[in-house]
């Protein structure tokens, strides 16, 4: 009698630990579910929307790469990732990878791996479609130049170009936006993708223009958990499908085209290693 009681306890215990394993997994444990890191107030990149929809070329890129990976859409729960936050996200494996206007430098590649880049902006000015006073960046001696508090984007042209800028910086590219717009300020700069993102909402069509000056190189990669090789180059795999299929011209045109903006060429892909 005591030993059916042990054997009955005993498979009630290993049935109860089966049941909390499967239940209680933690984040990212639901296979058939997969967890992306984006940008949620970039126009044209990363945004979401008032109604609760997300749209934009990283928003793109991330579910095309999703799909070669066997996600659908609807398997996809984005998550915010702040520019200081997107480091954070991937160690801690609070997403499966970061598609946020990510630039591969050194600094990050120490922290986290990249896939691609599938995408090279620069640096650019954004100034009134009408203001033809401002053509390089020497032009902007004496005048105000608007950028974010935090960004360098800004500073350095002030301070390894031009010195004799006036620097606004503003709680947001929107605000920027408005003061550009009321000539509050002459121009606005940061990476050319997001500057375009911003000139391609409908109530900016017509009212900026870019510069093109290329004041930087910045390729936008996908950050992943360091040392996961096997992700890492299937998502290399689909960003040069992704190429090929020309499904790439297509994100760019559709969010950032309506500003006039000329992308550069999709890049090699480089981060293989």
């Amino acid at each position: 009698m005591k030993l059916r009681k042990a054997s009955l306890a005993i498979a009630t215990g290993l049935a109860l630990s089966l049941t909390l394993t499967a239940c209680g997994g933690g984040a990212g444990s639901d296979d058939s579910k997969i967890v992306i890191g984006i940008k949620f107030d970039q126009p044209g990149i990363g945004l979401k929307t008032p109604e609760g929809n997300f749209t934009g070329l990283d928003v793109d890129v991330a579910t095309y790469v999703a799909k070669e990976l066997g996600y659908e859409a609807k398997d996809i729960e984005w998550k915010q990732a702040p520019s200081a936050d997107r480091e954070t996200l991937i160690r801690n494996g609070d997403v499966k990878f970061v598609a946020a206007s990510y630039t591969i430098n050194d600094k990050r590649k120490a922290e986290v791996d990249f896939a691609g880049p599938y995408f090279l902006a620069h640096q650019d000015l954004l100034v009134r479609a009408d203001d033809n006073s401002i053509t390089k960046v020497e032009d902007l001696n004496k005048k105000k130049l608007c950028s974010v508090r935090g960004s360098t984007s800004a500073q350095n042209v002030k301070d390894k170009r031009v010195p004799g800028a006036d620097l606004q910086q503003y709680g947001g590219y929107s605000e920027c936006l408005t003061g550009l717009e009321n000539k509050a300020v002459d121009a606005l700069t940061t990476d050319d993708a997001i500057l375009a993102g911003y000139a391609s909402q409908k109530e900016h069509q017509g009212k900026f223009k870019l510069l093109g000056l290329k004041l930087s190189e910045e390729p936008y990669g996908i950050g992943l958990k360091k040392g996961d090789k096997e992700l890492r180059d299937k998502i290399n795999k689909a960003l040069e499908k992704m190429q090929k299929d020309d499904s790439w011209n297509k994100f760019v045109q559709k969010n950032l085209g309506p500003s006039q903006y000329q992308s550069e060429p999709a890049p090699k892909i480089t981060e293989t290693s």
